[in-house]
């Protein structure tokens, strides 16, 4: 059954958004942060301090889209508006595990007694610090944030092992919300 879906998106103060051609940037207290969207169906307007989503004779398909773009476009804001941090800690039981930042690259030393020490490449617009056993993460982009979570922890995965012996490695903890 096809249907006309109005939808609508508060901004809230603090934040400017602006829409050129298929491109949203949004700008607050934290920085700016920009996506492209498209979907031939979905027309996309801000009227005053309110962001419409507009459909004719939408399918399922196309109400799941808009509700895609709308948590992409609240999470745009949320980043700009208060960012995103992660956690993750490091848990070191069999050979003490030396981690540290240098440049671009996390560090991570003496991991299960290894020699050649472990690198993850870090993504820009995102920052890493390491205080003690836990790692942060901050960023006012979730993907971005959560995908840096995501490498480092993947650089101290060991396969063929048993997690509930060996844990050591660095975990997530605490993700954003």
């Amino acid at each position: 059954m096809k249907i006309d879906i109005t939808e609508k998106l508060s901004i809230p103060e603090g934040v400017t958004l602006e829409i050129n051609n298929d491109i949203i940037k949004v700008t607050g207290k934290k920085g700016s942060n920009e996506r492209k969207i498209f979907h031939p169906k979905i027309k996309v307007e801000k009227i005053d301090n309110q962001l419409m989503f507009k459909t004719k004779k939408a399918t399922k398909r196309e109400k799941i889209f808009l509700n895609t773009l709308k948590a992409h476009i609240r999470n745009l804001i949320k980043g700009v508006k208060d960012g995103y941090e992660y956690k993750l800690k490091i848990c070191s039981g069999h050979f003490p595990m030396n981690v540290s930042v240098q440049g671009k690259e996390l560090i991570i030393k003496n991991f299960f007694g290894e020699k050649k020490p472990r690198k993850v490449k870090l993504i820009d617009n995102v920052e890493v610090k390491v205080e003690g056993d836990i790692i942060k993460i901050n960023g006012i982009d979730i993907d971005l944030v959560s995908q840096t979570a995501s490498k480092i922890e993947l650089a101290t995965r060991r396969t063929d092992y048993d997690r509930r012996v060996y844990q050591d490695g660095i975990w997530i903890i605490k993700k954003a919300k």
